[in-house]
């Protein structure tokens, strides 16, 4: 009995360890949720996605939906705003070195589809989004959520 017991166990912790290696492991994530074409506000909102989460170790990701699907359009560029006016950055040259360092640009495909906007419109790095993606990184239970 206790023989059986004790391969119960040893299996129990060999099937267990990855897993729990694997949660130990799991690096914090940031979703932001950017729904304004507004660039004051968008640069904020990508700023601290970049510089303040992506820089201190967290996966980040912005997703642009409703207006914010503008602020990625090549053929629209930005206003370069506030504490970006040193660097001559505008909202796209920001994303574009956001994706660079790693992170995620996601286009909310129906947004983009009700402004009229396709792939090919988009600043180069952005994912289409779909409900599985989203999902992949709201539900994620390593996931920090902040709206602007």
């Amino acid at each position: 009995m206790r023989l059986i017991l004790r391969r119960g166990l040893l299996a129990l912790v060999l099937i267990l360890s990855p897993m729990i290696a694997l949660a130990e492991e799991a690096k914090p994530r940031l979703f932001v949720n950017l729904t304004t074409d507004d660039t004051w506000a968008a640069t904020k909102a990508i700023m601290f996605a970049h510089q303040k989460a992506q820089k201190n170790g967290y996966d980040a990701a912005i997703w642009l939906n409703v207006r914010a699907v503008y602020l990625a359009d090549k053929k629209r560029p930005s206003h370069v705003h506030g504490l970006m006016v040193e660097k001559g950055a505008s909202v796209q040259d920001m994303l574009v070195a956001f994706i660079n360092d790693g992170g995620t640009v996601i286009m909310c495909g129906a947004c983009s589809k009700a402004a009229g906007l396709t792939k090919a419109d988009y600043i180069d790095g952005v994912t289409m989004g779909n409900f599985e993606l989203i999902e992949s990184w709201l539900f994620d239970p390593n996931t920090q959520t902040l709206g602007w």
